[in-house]
């Protein structure tokens, strides 16, 4: 089981916008991963995408290139 920590986590409006998205990721080497949505965040599709917190500007620059909009970020414990 993984350690607990603080982290940047997008949720997207949609199943496709997460899967596009970690589709991009791997194709650019972004750093970060798929993961069901924490409890604690309400989020219109159940998928979100999980970084370090310093990789804020680096996924907001790929999402905007690949033209995925996020419903939100959030920093939470994952």
């Amino acid at each position: 089981m993984r350690k607990k920590e603080l982290k940047l986590v997008v949720t997207f409006h949609t199943t496709s916008d997460a899967m596009a998205m970690e589709k991009m990721c791997k194709a650019n080497g972004t750093p970060g991963r798929i993961i069901p949505v924490p409890r604690e965040i309400s989020a219109g599709c159940g998928l979100a995408w999980c970084a370090a917190l310093d990789e804020r500007d680096v996924i907001a620059s790929v999402m905007k290139r690949a033209g995925i909009e996020e419903e939100a970020m959030h920093e939470c414990m994952v």
